[in-house]
């Protein structure tokens, strides 16, 4: 039987998900950008401070179950301009620790809110 959560600490949203589901030893997050916990509203539309953001948000959704961005074994990133890889980059790798997850990256046409 999987197990929902929904966040106390992040943005409420009013759309009809769960911020992790937990199904057998399995975890899964729904889509993380980079979200003021209270407003809801962009950081900024810099690619680099949406990403440090963002994963302050996953943190603290991982907090939440008792994990890390040590237990992560994969991840996904989705950018709206793959020009905005490298600085991903270096958010991504000075915030995750080596060995790193597995990891996705893939340009799309937009994303919630208009994120990078």
């Amino acid at each position: 039987m999987p197990r929902h959560h929904f966040s106390p600490q992040l943005h409420q949203s009013t759309a009809p998900f769960s911020h992790y589901v937990e199904h057998g030893n399995i975890g899964y997050t729904a889509g993380i950008i980079g979200q003021r916990p209270d407003t809801g509203e962009l950081v900024s539309n810099d690619a680099s401070q949406q990403c440090d953001v963002m994963l302050t948000n996953l943190q603290i959704l991982l907090d939440e179950q008792g994990l890390t961005f040590n237990d992560l074994p994969r991840t996904t990133i989705y950018l709206i301009d793959y020009q905005d890889f490298e600085a991903i980059n270096g958010v991504y790798s000075r915030r995750l620790p080596e060995p790193y997850p597995v990891r996705t990256t893939v340009q799309v046409a937009a994303l919630p809110l208009g994120a990078c």
